[in-house]
């Protein structure tokens, strides 16, 4: 049984599906736990190894800049290369793809050159892009009831990863001297070694490949199903494209806000006499509050619906802008309270918005439409992490904190809009 009758087979065998469903998800599991090692690892020395290499401070921020715009432009590839080819071809190419942007940095620090540097760490973006779309990897055969909870295993198991990764920087330098490399090299070490694991795990195990056979399920539905009338048609549209305009106006507040207040949360409490063993325990709660919730997350979007859990991720958004403003910088507990909301909020508006995008798409077209988006969260998170520095400049922490909760709070109407335009388009349907 192979190629396309393999696919046919899991289109009309419901328990064949279900058993599908459950291994596509432990792939997806075992691959993120690798790739958070990667996601992680590399964030936290990179700005180190600029200022090594350069002596100059003020580059510090080329590495986070350079692998986000990495990852805006392999999220579209990889997106692409998964509606042609399937998420194992595109997901698989991804990380080892941002594997080998990680390798290339320990070779760039090592000849000492700064623009191959530059050239490795935009490659190495597209590890990030890949371990964002691995969420929709264990979706494309979950029913609506189901799918929020698929997103939420994937970044619990991010989480495993993402947390061990930065405090393996002082193993890892021991590695590196081992071997005769640069000591900061270590964590990219890791970093590569991690995505090209994560890779191989759907080149190898993700057999056959969910979206192909929930397309080949689709269009099987297709031929069976009788003829719609032209008007339900068009409702059926307009629903649509509506739902993936919110969705993906969800995920790029909610990220872009989390993104700008976390960028500037350290400088920030350092400022305020804070050490940085507290500074790190800040960002490292603020981790746990971006992925440990997914464990309940998924199962209130499935259960109590998408709307609601928006509204909440805007809620949650603004009290932690509240609270930073407000929250005496050099305070661990305070600001670590403040970011921690500030990652649990994000959770919510992550896993909600991408619940509205998979139920608002049609999965002849769905991983187009996926990296698509993803793209623009990547500009999101960029644009935010560079704007931060300039409102901080110009106005202070307490403004970029206000400035959050402000553009938080649009999540609310936005999600009562939707509920409106929903409501009158099925009025006319009728």
């Amino acid at each position: 049984m192979s190629g396309r009758h393999n696919y046919s087979y899991y289109a009309t065998s419901k328990e064949a599906q279900k058993r599908l469903y459950k291994r596509s998800l432990l792939v997806v599991i075992i691959s993120q736990i690798f790739s958070g090692a990667g996601l992680a690892a590399g964030i936290t020395v990179g700005a180190l190894l600029i200022q090594d290499m350069t002596g100059d401070a003020s580059l510090a921020g080329m590495p986070i800049a350079l692998s986000t715009f990495g990852s805006a432009f392999s999220a579209y590839l990889v997106g692409r290369l998964s509606q042609r080819y399937g998420r194992r071809l595109g997901l698989g190419a991804g990380f080892i793809t941002g594997g080998a942007g990680a390798f290339g940095v320990i070779l760039a620090v090592m000849t000492g050159s700064l623009a191959i540097l530059f050239v490795f760490l935009f490659i190495y973006g597209a590890g990030t892009s890949s371990n964002l779309q691995a969420r929709y990897a264990g979706t494309d055969l979950a029913d609506e009831k189901q799918r929020a909870t698929a997103v939420s295993v994937s970044l619990v198991s991010t989480t495993v990863g993402a947390v061990a990764g930065p405090n393996l920087v002082l193993p890892m330098g021991h590695v590196a001297d081992f071997l005769g490399i640069p000591s900061l090299t270590g964590v990219f070490l890791l970093a590569g070694a991690a995505y090209v694991l994560a890779g191989l795990t759907f080149l190898l195990f993700l057999r056959p490949d969910p979206l192909l056979v929930a397309r080949e399920i689709e269009l099987l539905e297709q031929t069976n199903r009788k003829e719609s009338n032209e008007k339900l048609q068009v409702h059926q549209h307009s629903a649509n494209r509506l739902g993936i305009w919110v969705g993906a106006i969800v995920l790029v507040l909610s990220h872009g806000v989390m993104v700008a207040i976390m960028t500037m949360t350290p400088i920030h409490m350092q400022q305020h006499g804070a050490a940085l063993s507290g500074i790190g325990l800040v960002i490292g709660l603020h981790i746990a509050g971006m992925y440990l919730p997914s464990i309940f997350t998924g199962v209130l979007v499935d259960r109590i619906g998408r709307p609601a859990m928006v509204a909440a991720s805007g809620v949650t958004l603004a009290m932690s802008g509240i609270l930073a403003a407000y929250a005496a910088g050099g305070s661990v507990f305070w600001m670590s309270a403040a970011l921690v909301l500030l990652g649990v909020g994000w959770n919510f508006g992550l896993i909600s918005g991408t619940a509205i995008v998979i139920d608002s798409t049609d999965v002849l077209t769905r991983a187009k439409i996926q990296g698509s988006i993803d793209v623009f969260v990547a500009l999101a998170g960029t644009a935010g992490g560079l704007a931060s520095g300039l409102v901080v400049a110009l106005s202070g922490f307490a403004m970029l904190s206000f400035l959050g909760t402000y553009i938080s709070l649009l999540l609310i109407p936005l999600i009562i809009w939707m509920r409106y335009k929903r409501k009158n388009t099925s009025a006319q349907a009728v």
